[in-house]
This record gives C-alpha cells, structure tokens and sequence, in this order.
C-alpha cells in the first residue's frame, strides 16, 4: 500500500509520537509511507520510533518551505497528496484531521482515514471532516461512543484503536525496577533529591492549561505532613513557568521537581513510584499506558478514555474531577502498602499495558482495517 500520515508538525506531544510509531511501523511491514507535515522541524523531527526497518520506504516532507509558526497552514497539500497517489491518507491532530474532508472529496478513491484522539472541543471543519472522511479511528472506546452519539456518525464507520506504546519496558531493563531501585533509578532520584524511602509522584506530559498540572501541585500541598513526598512534573510548555511560581509560593521548591522534557521518559518511570494525572482533556493517557507498562499505579482525574488506560480498582484509581481529597487519599493508600501488595500490582499493570496497547497489535489493527476499505 501507499500511505500518507499527516500531522501538522512534530511537536513532544502523544500524538506527535503515534504519528512516527506508526509511519516507521507500517514502511517496516513493506508499505511505501509518507510521514507529511505543515511546519519543517519541531522536537521530534529528528526521532525515531526504533522500529528496525525490513521493508518499505518511508519518507518526510515538510510542506512549508521554512517554519512560518502556523499550524493550520499547509500550502500545495493537496497537488503533493496527488502527485503521490495514496490508496490511504492518515490524518492526526486537530489541523490536519481539519483537511480530512477536503482531501476525501479531492482524492475520491482513496480511503481517508480520520482519527478522534483528543477531549478538546472540536472545530468546526474538524467536525465535518469526521463526517466526510472514508473512516474513523478513536482511540479509546469513550472517544467511539461520542463520535456516535454526539456527531451521528454510524458506528460501522468508526474503529477503535488504542494507542500503542512508544516506549516499550521489556526493551528498557529498568522498567518496573522503581520497587527494587536499579542503579540509575537510585541515581535519578538522588539528583533530584528523594531518598529511597521518599514517595515519589510522577506526571509527564506538555504543560497546557488543559494538562492541569497546578491541580497536581494543589492537591500535593495537602498530603500529611509527615509523609517524605515529591512531586515530579516532567515535560515542557506554556504553563511551565506559572507552576514553577505556584510551587516557590507554596513553599514546595524543594519537594516539586521539573526534570524538564524527556525524550525517553523510561528513567523516570523506574524512579518514581506512582503515576498522577488531572488533565481535563483526553482521549486516551499515552503517560499513563507508558507508566502502566512500566509498573506504576496511577491516580488520575476521570477523563475520557482514562479508565480504558489500567485495571480499575486495582492498578489505578479514577477520581471525580476536583475531588482533592479522594485523590489524596488514594496517593496515602498506595504510600502505605507494603513491598508485597506493590509488587503485584506493578506486574498486573505491566502485563496489562503491554498486552493491551502492544504496538505490534496495534499497527496489525491499522493495516487490517486498510486493506478492508481498500476492498469496500
């Protein structure tokens, strides 16, 4: 097959990271795959997946000629769409699953495939394209039911796929070793000044207002005083400055941490000891399928699609939006458990993750579902 991924530009977020995943997946599986964007560059530009190649050929374009800063804009989209000939185009994010109609009636015989990955509201174009394009794919059953309910689509036109996972823990030898420390866990928390016995809070993801990682820091300020707590918030963005100010005005700055960004955020996986999330938008967590993999419990705010991102009850915890004192006193709960009750928990979350979201399973559900529009 002949496969165009668009993506507005490769940015640090999960999407951005599905986008190279699967374009390197599927060139390796024999296809010849465009991975196309709007903007040139960007922090995952010169990233890999690790996904060896056997087969295919993958190649990138960027449509603007220099970085106009613009997401939206995508000049000569569709004549370079053309010249290429795609039996399938792959839309991700919000601008470019905005062009999914205009490409669908453009290209009538390829299959465009949009895809429903987010919680935030949706523009308008991006709501007719859902409705113009050959196929959707929603990354999480919630995602699935609001497409059908909300937008009217028909539910035969629409899939689910989860989201695979880009780091995978049984390539990592650290994954799941936060409970027995490995050496560079040890190092990783020394540098950012926990101790083996400090509970360590982990949340990775972009700083945006929706991300909401001030909730995170709220609800840590509150966490008994005698308990040896951090709260680490890894990642880049907008709102990063505003929480550093929040945490030095709580008086925190020793007890919150900005690792920065990660592009491999494996080593603080096996260094932190639980996974926290209160972001008011998702679709489906990539941090906490990443930290599921890699044996972490997770507390998270209820979200679409985040209870289809662990085992309920049992390797995490979905709390009622602004509930503070339930998410605290699930974190005390997990503080206290012994080594036993820890350690089976984080081999149920691993086999789960890795089961579940394997990319593997994942890229094989995508081509599947390819060749079957391909045959419609």
């Amino acid at each position: 097959m002949k496969i165009i991924v668009l993506q507005d530009y490769l940015r640090s977020g999960g999407t951005e990271r599905q986008s190279l995943l699967l374009s390197e997946a599927f060139a390796s599986a024999g296809n010849e795959v465009v991975l196309m964007t709007f903007r040139p560059g960007g922090v995952l530009a010169g990233s890999g997946s690790g996904i060896p190649r056997t087969g295919g050929r993958l190649t990138r374009i960027a449509l603007q000629p220099f970085d106009t800063g613009m997401d939206w804009f995508a000049p000569g989209l569709f004549p370079r769409a053309a010249a290429f000939a795609p039996d399938v185009i792959l839309c991700h994010g919000r601008m470019a699953n905005c062009y999914a109609g205009g490409l669908q009636r453009f290209l009538p015989s390829t299959a465009v495939v949009a895809t429903m990955r987010t919680g935030k509201p949706l523009p308008w174009m991006f709501r007719r394209s859902l409705r113009m394009a050959r196929h959707v794919v929603a990354n999480s059953r919630q995602a699935r039911d609001f497409l059908v309910t909300a937008l009217e689509i028909h539910r035969d036109n629409v899939s689910v796929i989860h989201n695979s996972l880009v780091f995978d823990p049984a390539a990592n030898p650290e994954a799941g070793s936060h409970l027995g420390k490995c050496p560079r866990a040890v190092d990783t928390r020394a540098a950012l000044g926990a101790s083996p016995a400090t509970f360590v809070l982990l949340c990775v993801a972009m700083f945006r207002p929706k991300k909401n990682q001030r909730e995170l820091i709220k609800i840590a300020a509150e966490l008994p005083s005698g308990l040896d707590w951090q709260l680490w918030l890894a990642g880049d963005g907008p709102t990063r400055d505003a929480c550093l100010r929040l945490a030095r005005e709580r008086g925190m700055g020793d007890r919150v941490k900005f690792p920065g960004f990660a592009a491999d955020p494996s080593g603080l996986y096996a260094a932190a000891d639980v996974a926290v999330l209160a972001s008011a938008s998702e679709s489906l967590s990539n941090f906490l399928i990443e930290s599921q993999a890699a044996g972490l419990p997770a507390v998270a705010y209820s979200a679409q699609g985040i209870d289809e991102c662990m085992v309920p009850e049992r390797t995490g915890w979905v709390i009622e939006r602004g509930d503070r004192a339930a998410f605290r006193l699930a974190l005390e709960r997990l503080a206290a458990d012994p080594p036993d009750i820890r350690a089976a928990r984080a081999a149920e979350a691993s086999a789960f993750a890795r089961s579940e979201f394997d990319p593997a399973r994942q890229v094989s559900a995508y081509l599947d579902l390819f060749s079957r529009l391909l045959k419609a």
